[in-house]
């Protein structure tokens, strides 16, 4: 993980579907020039009585599902923490919560990554000013990226069933 400083700001994505608060499994795939997250989205019946558990699984048919595309990522990560130990992130104290998405500005991850990349004889700072680092906090992980851009629709079905979805997404599929 990264260290934080004083510059870091939390900010809430609206434009981004609910996950479901109780099983989201997310799923990544990725390669160099994209990444694609599936997650099911929060999705109560409006007939739920509040006391059942409804139990979903990778299987599970008819859920709504979110896909969203990371273009030009420069880093992604995949993990810790969960909604339990969520207060251990370092931006738990700015206002990143679980179950939302955010975009951190000023994010101490992309200063860093910039000046990592700094040896580079051909570094250019300004590629860095125009990334984003978003954080996506589930149930049980939290997934963020850092990219140039991101896109989202949503589908129908089981989280199994979107993996040649997310295929296409990065351009894997043959024409």
């Amino acid at each position: 993980m990264y260290e934080v400083d004083q510059q870091d700001r939390v900010v809430e994505l609206g434009d981004v579907p609910q996950s479901s608060i109780g099983a989201p499994i997310p799923v990544v795939l990725a390669d160099e020039h994209r990444v694609a997250l599936a997650y099911y989205m929060e999705n109560t019946p409006p007939d739920w009585d509040g006391k059942s558990v409804r139990v979903r699984g990778p299987l599970t048919d008819g859920e709504l599902v979110a896909l969203v595309l990371f273009k030009d990522p420069i880093a992604h990560m995949f993990g810790p923490p969960n909604d339990e130990a969520f207060a251990g992130h370092p931006l738990a104290g700015r206002g990143l919560e679980p179950y939302a998405a955010f975009r951190i500005e000023n994010s101490s991850w992309i200063r860093r990554l910039e000046r990592m990349n700094s040896v580079h004889p051909y570094h250019r700072p300004e590629r860095f000013w125009e990334l984003q680092h978003l954080i996506f906090a589930f149930h049980d992980s939290t997934f963020e990226c850092v990219c140039g851009a991101y896109e989202i629709k949503t589908a129908r079905g089981p989280i199994a069933e979107m993996i040649p979805q997310m295929v296409a997404m990065l351009g894997w599929n043959r024409e």
